[in-house]
């Protein structure tokens, strides 16, 4: 049985094993690691301190991720893929108000973005 999320290491176990998927997806593990050429040894501590701050509002992330994602190669399929992993990600892990909750904040922030990115209009959320 699946349990909610509720610390700081779930969050770890979340960001870990989200980012394990990305990195074997073929459309965003080349983005990731070919493109961006992510160190994840830095980006993987940052993403558990966005979620952190995300999910319970924690302050812990200092930064602003949308300017680091001008300059990828990314289209909305790009975001639906991330998506569709993350939920995947949540479901294989967690279950509860809180995995509900993130999953609807990822899909938000994926949204937001696009719409930054010129890849969404409003007409479309």
């Amino acid at each position: 049985m699946k349990r909610d999320i509720e610390n700081e290491e779930d969050i770890k176990q979340l960001v870990d094993t989200f980012y394990d998927h990305v990195n074997l997806d073929d459309m965003l593990g080349p983005v990731f690691n070919d493109f961006a050429k992510i160190d994840w040894e830095h980006h993987l501590p940052l993403m558990y301190n966005f979620w952190s701050t995300v999910l319970f509002g924690s302050m812990a992330y200092k930064g602003q991720p949308f300017p680091k994602h001008m300059r990828l190669p990314i289209s909305k399929e790009h975001f639906t893929r991330w998506v569709e992993l993350f939920v995947k990600t949540v479901d294989e892990l967690f279950e509860g108000a809180r995995a509900e909750e993130i999953k609807q904040k990822a899909l938000s922030i994926a949204q937001v973005f696009q719409m930054r990115l010129g890849l969404l209009d409003y007409q479309a959320i």
